[in-house]
C-alpha cells in the first residue's frame, strides 16, 4: 500500500466570466486519489476540518477508494483560491493550517512498516507539519520507496532559499523526485535543469522526472545519466491545468508499483530501469496528465480510462 502524507484542501476555482466552483484539492491528496483510481491501495494522512469543505474532501477520498486512518479535526479546512486564466493556467492564493498533531499514531506505524510513501508540496515545507513529514520518511528510508514532488508554492514560502533548504532535507531520503521545470529553476537558478537532476542523483536519488509543460516529461537515472529519456506531452484540448502534475506523479508511482518497485529493494530496482523502461513509464504518466487537463479540476483518470487511451 502507498501512504501519502500531506495537505488536503478545497480549491475555490474562479474562471473569467463564470461563478466560483469548489473542488477537493491539495497536491498530496490528489496523488492519493490518482494512485487509488489506477488500481493500487492508497491511504492518505493529512488534516481537514469537520466543516462543509472537510466533508467534501472526506467524500472525495472515500469515493475514490482512499483509506483514511486519520479523520477530520475541529479546525477549519484549508482552502486555495485558484484563479484560472484564459489559457487555462492556474494561480493560487492559500489559507492553510498544516499540522499533524492528530496523526502521531498513524505516522508511527508508517515509519515502522510502510513499503511506499509519497510526500510533497506544502506538506513538506510548511511548519509545524513539515518537520513531522521529514522525520517520518527518515525513519522509513531503509524499508520504503520514498517519492517526492516539491511542487513549490512561492505565495506560501516566498523565499527560495528557505524552500531549497526544505527540499534538500527531503532529497536526502527520496528515491524518486518528480519536479516541474519552473520549480527546479526557481529553487536552483544557477543550474540548468539537467545539472539539477544530476545533482539529485549524486545526492542519492535514484530516478528524477522533470515535467516541461507542452514539451513533455524528461527522466534520468543511473542507466541513462548521460542523455536521459524524454517523451512528448499527450496532446488534448486543455480545460485547465489544475492537478496535471499530481496526475502525472500518481501515474508515475502507480507504474513503479506495477513493476514491483517498492520496499527495501526499491533503490536497486530503480537503478536497473533501462531507457526503454523509462520511455514506457513516462508515456503512461504523461497520458494520465493529458486526460486530467482535458477536464475541469483535479480529476485524474481511472485505470480503465487510461488503458483505453493507451490502446491496451
Amino acid at each position: 500500500m502507498l501512504t501519502v502524507i500531506g495537505e488536503a484542501l478545497v480549491d475555490i476555482v474562479k474562471r473569467p466570466g463564470e461563478p466560483e466552483h469548489a473542488h477537493p484539492g491539495g497536491s498530496p491528496m490528489n496523488v492519493a486519489v490518482g494512485v487509488s483510481r489506477l488500481g493500487h491501495h492508497a491511504q492518505f494522512i493529512g488534516r481537514y476540518g469537520a466543516d462543509d469543505n472537510g466533508e467534501m474532501i472526506d467524500k472525495h477520498l472515500k469515493d475514490s477508494g482512499v483509506i483514511l486512518p486519520v479523520g477530520a479535526d475541529q479546525k477549519k479546512t484549508s482552502t486555495a483560491q485558484a484563479n484560472i486564466s484564459e489559457t487555462g493556467a492556474a494561480d493560487y492564493e492559500f489559507d492553510i493550517d498544516w499540522s499533524l498533531d492528530a496523526a502521531a499514531d498513524a505516522l508511527a506505524e508508517v515509519a515502522r512498516a510502510a513499503s511506499a510513501i509519497h510526500v510533497g508540496s506544502i506538506g513538506a515545507m510548511l511548519e509545524p507539519g513539515a518537520s513531522t513529514v521529514v522525520e517520518t520518511i527518515k525513519a522509513a528510508d531503509n524499508h520504503a520507496l520514498i517519492t517526492y514532488d516539491p511542487n513549490c508554492r512561492p505565495t506560501i514560502i516566498p523565499d527560495s532559499s528557505v524552500a531549497r533548504a526544505w527540499v534538500d532535507r527531503v532529497v536526502a531520503h527520496a528515491d524518486v523526485i518528480k519536479a516541474s521545470d519552473e520549480d527546479i529553476l526557481w529553487l536552483y537558478p544557477h543550474r540548468t535543469l539537467e545539472e539539477s537532476a544530476v545533482a539529485w542523483l549524486e545526492a542519492g536519488v535514484n530516478l528524477v522526472v522533470v515535467t516541461r509543460g507542452e514539451m513533455g516529461p524528461w527522466a534520468v537515472n543511473s542507466q541513462t545519466r548521460d542523455v536521459g529519456v524524454a517523451v512528448p506531452a499527450h496532446r488534448v484540448e486543455v480545460a485547465d491545468t489544475v492537478g496535471a502534475g499530481d496526475s502525472l506523479m500518481a501515474a508515475l508511482i502507480a507504474n513503479l508499483l506495477d513493476r514491483g518497485i517498492e520496499g527495501a529493494e526499491a533503490s536497486a530496482k530503480l537503478d536497473a530501469l533501462t531507457a526503454e523502461d523509462l520511455t514506457e513509464i513516462l508515456t503512461f504518466s504523461a497520458t494520465a496528465a493529458g486526460i486530467t487537463v482535458s477536464r475541469a479540476g483535479a480529476n485524474p483518470p481511472t485505470r480503465s480510462e487510461l488503458m483505453q487511451v493507451l490502446g491496451n
